[in-house]
Formats: C-alpha cells, sequence, structure tokens
C-alpha cells in the first residue's frame, strides 16, 4: 500500500492471524472430537450473550475512545474519562443481572453464568490497555497481544476440556486468556490516568452514542443468527454453524488484519483532510483481501465437504451452508471495509440508518428461514443481509470519495483462482480422497498453483510482495 507503518502493522496482524487460526482450528478439532457439537454450541451461545450483554456495558465508549485518542489531542484526558465511565455501566450491568439471574436459563443450566459476571470485569482491564493501545497507533503490540491472549485461551481451554470440565471450561479459558492479553499489553502503554472535564465526556458521549447504536446492530447483526438457531433449533446445530462459520473465516485473514491497522489511520487522514491516502488505502484493501477471499471460495466448492469430515467429524458436514457462508465472507470483504471507512470518517448517522436497515431485515429473515430449512436459513440469511448492507454503505461512501477498484489486479486474482480451480479439480478426479493426507495434498498444491499463478500474471501484486519480503530481511527466490 506503500504506506510503511499500515503495511508493517498489517504484516504483523496477518503472521499472527495465520499461526492463531492453524492452532485455533486444531484446537477446535478437538474440541469437536471430544465434547461434541452440543458442548460448542452451549460454548457458543455463552459468547454469543456476552457480546450482547458487553456491549451495553461499553455503550458504545470504546469505539469513541478510540476515535478521540486517535486524534492526538489530550489522550490522557480522554482515556481517564473512558475508564470511568465504562467502569460504571459495567457496575449497573452486572446488578441487573445478578437481579434477573432466573430468566438466563441457558447459562445457568450449563453453569456459564458466574463465568459471565467475571468476563465482564475482566472487560475493564482488557477494554482500557486494547483501546489506548490502538488508539494511540500501536496496532502491532495490539495484535501480538491478542494473539498471546487467544492463544493462551486455547490452551487452557484445552487443559480444562481435556480434564473433563466441558463447556465452563472453554467460558474459563475464554476469560482468563483475556488476562493474560492484557497484561502483555500493559507493558507498553503510555496513557495515564488524569483529572478530566464535564466537556470530555460529553465529547465522548456525542461520539459513543452512534457507536453504540452502530455497534448495537452489528452485534445483533454477528449474534442473531446463532441465538436465533438455538431458540429453534438445538445447541448442537448452533455448534455445526458456527464451526462451519470459523472455517469459512479463513477467508477473512487479509480484511482483519488490515482493518485493525486501518481505521486509527483513516480517522487521522479524516481529520487532517488527506482524502486521496483514504482513496489509496480502500482501493489497496480491497484487493488485498480478495487476493485469498477469491481462491479460498473456489477451494471451498472443491474441497469443503472432505475437510469438514476429516477435521471435525460427520456430524459438522454440511456443504450447501459452507458455500453460503463463503459466499458471506467474500461479500464481507466490502461490506467490512465500507463500514470500517465510514466509522472511521465519523458519519455515524449515516452507518446507523444503514445498519439499522440490514439488522431488521436479518432477524425477519432468521425467524423465518430458520424453522424452514434449518442452519442453512440463518446463512441464507446472512448472505443477503450482508449485501444489502455492503450496497448501502458503498453508496454513501461513493458521495464522500472516489471509489476506485484496481480492475486490472482483481482480474489477475480471478484468472489465478481459475486456473487453481482447474488443477484441483482435475486431482479430485483422479484421486479418490480417501484419508485427511491426500486431502491435505489437493490443498497443498492448489495453494502453490495459485501462489505461482498470481505472480506470474500480475507484476504489481508481484514487486508489492517482493518489497515486502525484502523490507523484512527475508530471502526472494530468484526463479521467481
Amino acid at each position: 500500500m506503500s504506506i510503511n507503518p499500515i503495511q508493517r502493522q498489517s504484516i504483523v496482524s496477518f503472521i499472527w492471524q495465520i499461526i492463531l487460526t492453524f492452532i485455533g482450528f486444531f484446537s477446535t478439532m478437538y474440541f469437536a472430537h471430544t465434547v461434541g457439537a452440543g458442548i460448542l454450541g452451549g460454548y457458543f451461545l455463552f459468547l454469543a450473550y456476552l457480546s450482547i450483554i458487553g456491549l451495553v456495558t461499553d455503550g458504545g465508549l470504546g469505539g469513541a475512545a478510540v476515535k478521540r485518542i486517535s486524534e492526538g489531542e489530550e489522550q490522557d484526558t480522554y482515556f481517564s474519562a473512558y475508564i470511568v465511565l465504562r467502569i460504571l455501566f459495567v457496575t449497573l450491568v452486572m446488578l441487573a443481572l445478578i437481579s434477573f439471574r432466573s430468566y438466563f436459563i441457558d447459562l445457568n443450566e450449563s453453569g456459564t453464568f458466574a463465568w459471565l459476571l467475571i468476563a465482564l470485569v475482566v472487560s475493564i482491564l482488557h477494554g482500557a490497555v486494547s483501546n489506548g493501545t490502538v488508539g494511540c497507533g500501536k496496532v502491532g503490540i495490539n495484535a501480538t497481544a491478542n494473539f498471546i491472549n487467544n492463544i493462551s485461551r486455547i490452551l487452557i481451554q484445552v487443559v480444562a476440556v481435556f480434564l473433563g470440565y466441558g463447556v465452563a471450561g472453554l467460558a474459563g479459558g475464554f476469560v482468563l486468556g483475556n488476562i493474560v492479553g492484557s497484561i502483555v499489553q500493559m507493558h507498553f502503554f503510555d496513557l495515564h490516568f488524569t483529572r478530566f472535564g464535564w466537556r470530555h465526556l460529553k465529547s465522548l458521549s456525542s461520539f459513543s452514542l452512534w457507536s453504540f447504536l452502530i455497534s448495537g446492530g452489528s452485534l445483533v447483526f454477528m449474534n442473531s443468527d446463532s441465538v436465533m438457531i438455538g431458540y429453534f433449533l438445538k445447541n448442537a446445530d448452533v455448534g455445526v454453524y458456527r464451526v462451519i462459520f470459523q472455517f469459512t473465516a479463513l477467508a477473512a485473514f487479509t480484511t482483519t488484519a488490515l482493518r485493525s491497522s486501518l481505521w486509527p489511520k483513516v480517522s487521522r487522514w479524516d481529520k487532517i483532510g488527506e482524502t486521496r491516502l483514504i482513496e489509496e488505502s480502500l482501493s489497496r484493501a480491497l484487493t488485498y483481501s480478495l487476493i485469498l477471499a477469491l481462491p479460498l471460495f473456489m477451494g471451498g466448492a472443491l474441497l469443503g465437504d472432505k475437510l469438514l469430515y476429516f477435521f471435525y467429524g460427520a456430524d459438522f458436514v454440511n456443504y450447501e451452508t459452507l458455500m453460503i457462508l463463503f459466499g458471506v465472507q467474500i461479500i464481507n470483504v466490502f461490506q467490512y471495509f465500507f463500514t470500517t471507512f465510514l466509522s472511521a470518517m465519523n458519519r455515524l448517522k449515516e452507518l446507523f440508518k444503514i445498519t439499522i436497515v440490514a439488522v431488521a431485515a436479518n432477524v425477519v429473515l432468521n425467524a423465518t428461514l430458520i424453522p424452514i430449512i434449518g442452519i442453512q436459513g440463518a446463512a441464507i440469511a446472512t448472505l443477503v443481509t450482508m449485501s444489502l448492507n455492503a450496497f448501502l454503505a458503498r453508496r454513501v461512501l461513493a458521495n464522500i470519495i472516489t471509489l476506485r477498484l484496481e480492475h486490472s489486479n482483481l482480474l489477475n486474482i480471478f484468472k489465478a483462482t481459475i486456473v487453481m480451480g482447474m488443477i484441483v479439480g482435475a486431482y479430485r478426479l483422479i484421486v479418490p480422497l480417501s484419508n485427511v493426507w491426500l486431502t491435505l495434498g489437493a490443498v497443498v498444491i492448489g495453494g502453490a498453483v495459485y501462489g505461482l499463478s498470481i505472480l506470474k500474471l500480475d507484476r504489481k501484486i508481484y514487486e508489492d510482495l517482493k518489497g515486502i519480503v525484502i523490507q523484512m530481511n527475508l530471502p526472494w527466490p530468484d526463479w521467481l
């Protein structure tokens, strides 16, 4: 992207995500074979409840804190105001949860209600150091800490499941991982607690109101499928759906890495009027996200059923849902960046209107389709409403900046994907995929063919990747 800090931070995020995803896949395979879809479904419901309740405790203040801190003015003061407000919100919500505990039947039966309360307390520390670090532009440190957080979580969960603690062990591992990640970030933390005034609270609140409404809509959008599957179907169906969704999230590698690096930068560029940098960064971000999403869609179409069977077991094989969710990940590339840039550029009223429309459609479609066609209905609802969200966000963003797609690069990505698909398709016709190693062989061959094809077809991508590798002091093969 020719913007060195973004390249550096995105590379750090990307590398950690690659390592973490492989470790996460292996751990999820272990959980799937050890505790089954039912226990996993209970854990995923715990996460869904925590996300929704966590929204209320945050109230949009986290996003507001990142925004104000990233602007570079009175950073300590805004950070301090955020901490005080966050403690107040968490305290009030916890008192309400304890008072209405009897209504949380699923959490009480699984034994995760206490872990929910502990997670909310830990979220004060985690939110403070995480949002403060990102707001100061230390995205690489935040990515590394999140990696350590997730690795710690996975290790604790694996041990807990091995010892027979089931869903409580999974929830407890999640909480302890957040503590470890927070401690790591505190070592590099520069912000300090200081006195603040009413205008700082007002400034945070004015931004956080819209951030809260948008985040609320986004969380409903992200979790309504799991909650409604649990309501209409069984916890095991939630487990199957979320495992498949996690599997397809491979396609979001680059998207997530770039988003965490770009948000504070775009916020700063918007503040100082650097529209050209915003336009260029969006164009490159879309290209480098699709460079992974498109071939993974093709690979999922050709090998997805076998990979699900060998990785997770027969109970998790649902090819139709898999392909719909891979389609979701491609649409998510556009939706994710369009909404991210609108948020960073402080276009929160417009983004809120878009989110409300998408959320309403998502809830209606989930409630209509899940009882009829099961988890495929949830996948279709997500695909349709995410497409709607992306379309509406693009319309708004196009009125603010000039949107440019790098058509030649995208065409080359498409060509390389087709070449890979032909080779992998021929492999599957010739070689019976009777075990996991033969299936992984197809994955390796497909990855190698795609990588070589895109480097040969697209000189710009070739030079960008070569430059990044050389900047990292790694050898670049002479034969490429």
